[in-house]
């Protein structure tokens, strides 16, 4: 069964750290494109970082350039995204997302996502 589970969120104060980790299970996953995507209230959601099979190439959203880095550790099946200089407007459910592309078909999975919250 395909799987995969965030955590690490929780309440930070503006300028804080917070790392958030994904375990994957139930697939192939050095295989698969990695990404992180977050959704605010009455925003859509949308892409943070994304981080291909090769680990190589990784793609920031704008937003965060700068103050986020994600890898991915495909010995232990987990991908993280460290945050660092978190702001108000980074609160969101934040959700992890595998993808294998193929001829023929294609595979996209999702997390159940973990709240992140940036208060004073």
């Amino acid at each position: 069964q395909v799987q995969l589970v965030e955590s690490g969120g929780g309440l930070v104060q503006p300028g804080g750290s917070l790392t958030l980790s994904c375990v994957a299970s139930g697939f192939e996953f050095s295989r698969y494109t990695l990404g992180w995507y977050r959704q605010a209230p009455g925003k859509e959601r949308e892409m943070v970082a994304v981080i291909p099979s090769g680990n190589w190439g990784t793609k920031y959203a704008d937003s965060i350039k700068g103050r986020f880095t994600m890898s991915r550790d495909n010995a232990k099946n987990t991908v993280f995204l460290q945050m660092n200089s978190l702001r108000p407007e980074d609160t969101a459910v934040y959700y992890c997302n595998a993808k294998l592309l193929h001829d023929q078909y294609d595979y996209d999975y999702w997390g159940q996502g973990t709240q992140v919250t940036v208060s004073s």
